[in-house]
């Protein structure tokens, strides 16, 4: 039996096995820490700091104005739209107290992307930031939203500076574009009608849904994970079980550059560190490396959660590799494949090496990580606990230890299926609670696992997962395209890069530019392609199915790999 292998892998003083039933809820999980690090920060952004008691009290202003206010009821789904700023653990927490779903939702998609998405999870409510309202202005006449709550960058800072912060976002940089949305409700006015107000948390059983977290799967369009409390919280103690005796309870302080709402972050920063009682240090814009910086110098961090493209980045920085690393013992990579050159330049600065890990959104997200103190550079490490892997070949079949097949996980983290989707959950999950990760890898002797590549076409962008049928059905609709792929090529900054290949209809001329245009308007800025190649014909099978792996074999070869 493949689970009696994993026994005795674990290095002494980590447990195999957690228990996913030790809370009933997220909400009992936050009540608890939120009680017991009352006076330690939990979240810190823009200059503010919220500690835990803060945390608590705002999180339920914001539920009693859901429960009080609204006539939203348990169960229903609430999208959440915001960057990584104090707003977002407020709302979210606040949301789950109410006994709402929270709908993760990128605050970059394009309307095409928001409509499908609000639609698919029957989200009825939207917290979304000014920055983005002039979207959903225009989708939701198209949903079944109804209430909207909209909120401005500085909101949640001292009088002052909200005033400064906002009209500096909105009349010095323009970032607000106009929008029209009589019926929506601002978030500093919902914290003030709910202050004060009784709250009755919420009390779901753990095998009932909390999140929707919205991924392509292993293939096809974007399908909402149903990661229920349960869920959740075994992997918040997973986390806690293999990283434990590195980090102390209430002294940590972890720099969060990846967005909250994906899964990654959203279960370290909000989950697993909310249950150890440590501040995370929010960074709303990572791509300002300058102002990134900055803010970094302000703290003694002792963690670090990114990927490889970030990683790389930093370490380029003159300003970075002059910042004080004296107290950061972990650093943690997921989200995409961690190169040895970015592993190796990343511990000659900061003097820590770098953990890698793996999950995926359906395992909410972690599978695996390198222990702290047993790292293995290009290893995703060993399962996390009371978690099983194995490998399978294309009938379905296991194999043994060192052979190279696909990577299945069954654990407590497993997600319990795709929302309304019985047969794509079907697919990738079976009766026996094995899921099918779409990567190919091999199983070590020693129990630490290595990903090969995978199976499925599935495009890999800093860590944000791309689907060519989405980018290949979105080119279809520019008038005189015939023929279009997608693939990815290796790229040293974001791990793959999207090149897109196209036929033009006999007699029509297409510019790069107007296909640019196209995608610009309909895809959010990880989608879009790095390069473009049109030809007169692309490779087909004999039914007229293009072969996508043929043009990535004609790249690969081009840059010498096989």
């Amino acid at each position: 039996m493949i689970e009696n292998f994993w026994k005795d892998k674990y290095p002494l003083g980590i447990s195999a096995e957690i228990d996913p039933d030790q809370y009933p809820n997220i909400q009992t999980v936050l009540q608890q820490s939120c009680q017991r690090f009352a006076d330690k920060p939990a979240f810190s952004n823009l200059g503010k700091t919220l500690t835990y008691g803060e945390l608590y009290a705002l999180s339920g202003d914001f539920a009693a104005y859901l429960q009080q206010h609204t006539d939203l009821v348990p169960g229903d789904r609430i999208a959440v739209q915001l960057p990584n700023l104090l707003q977002y653990p407020v709302v979210v927490f606040g949301a789950l107290r109410a006994g709402l779903i929270v709908v993760n939702t990128n605050p970059l998609y394009t309307a095409r992307e928001m409509e499908h998405q609000f639609n698919d999870s029957g989200a009825k409510a939207l917290i979304c930031l000014a920055n983005m309202a002039h979207l959903a202005e225009a989708v939701l006449p198209k949903t079944g939203i109804r209430l909207v709550i909209v909120t401005e960058v500085g909101d949640m800072l001292p009088p002052l500076k909200r005033l400064l912060v906002n009209s500096l976002v909105k009349y010095v940089k323009k970032m607000v574009p106009a929008y029209h949305l009589p019926q929506a409700v601002r978030l500093t006015a919902a914290l003030r009608k709910g202050h004060g107000q009784p709250v009755k948390d919420a009390s779901p059983a753990g095998s009932e849904v909390a999140v929707l977290q919205y991924t392509g799967g292993t293939t096809g369009v974007a399908k909402g994970a149903m990661l229920t409390h349960r869920n959740l919280i075994a992997n918040m103690l997973q986390c806690k079980e293999l990283m434990g005796a590195n980090l102390d309870e209430g002294r940590e302080i972890l720099i969060a550059p990846l967005p909250l709402y994906h899964i990654y972050a959203f279960t370290f920063h909000c989950m697993a560190m909310l249950l150890i009682g440590n501040h995370n240090v929010l960074i709303t814009n990572p791509r300002d490396l300058p102002g990134m910086i900055k803010d970094l110098a302000k703290y003694k961090f002792s963690g670090f959660v990114g990927l490889n493209t970030l990683f790389v980045a930093l370490c380029n920085n003159e300003d970075f590799q002059k910042l004080d690393f004296s107290a950061l013992k972990a650093t943690l990579s997921g989200g995409m494949a961690l190169q040895l050159a970015a592993a190796e330049r990343w511990k000659q600065v900061t003097g820590c090496p770098i953990c890698e890990g793996f999950g995926m959104t359906e395992t909410s997200p972690a599978v695996s990580v390198n222990p702290l103190t047993g790292i293995q550079i290009g290893s995703i490490g060993i399962p996390m606990p009371s978690t099983v892997c194995k490998v399978i070949d294309d009938a379905g079949h296991d194999l043994p230890i060192g052979a190279i097949g696909e990577l299945c996980v069954k654990g407590p983290q497993v997600m319990t299926g795709y929302w309304q989707q019985p047969q794509a959950t079907a697919e990738v999950l079976d009766a026996e609670g094995w899921m099918k990760t779409g990567d190919i890898a091999v199983i070590q002797d020693d129990g630490y696992m290595r990903i090969v590549d995978r199976k499925k076409d599935m495009i890999l962008v800093s860590g944000f997962n791309v689907y060519p049928n989405e980018l290949e059905d979105v080119l279809a609709t520019l008038p005189g395209v015939l023929q279009c792929a997608a693939i990815g090529v290796p790229d040293e900054r974001t791990g793959e890069a999207i090149k897109l290949f196209l036929v033009v209809k006999p007699g029509v001329s297409l510019t790069k530019e107007q296909v640019m245009t196209h995608m610009r308007a309909n895809l959010t800025g990880y989608k879009l392609p790095r390069a473009l190649e049109f030809r007169d014909a692309l490779p087909t099978t004999n039914v007229g199915k293009i072969l996508r792996r043929e043009l990535r074999n004609e790249e690969l070869k081009k840059i010498g790999q096989k």
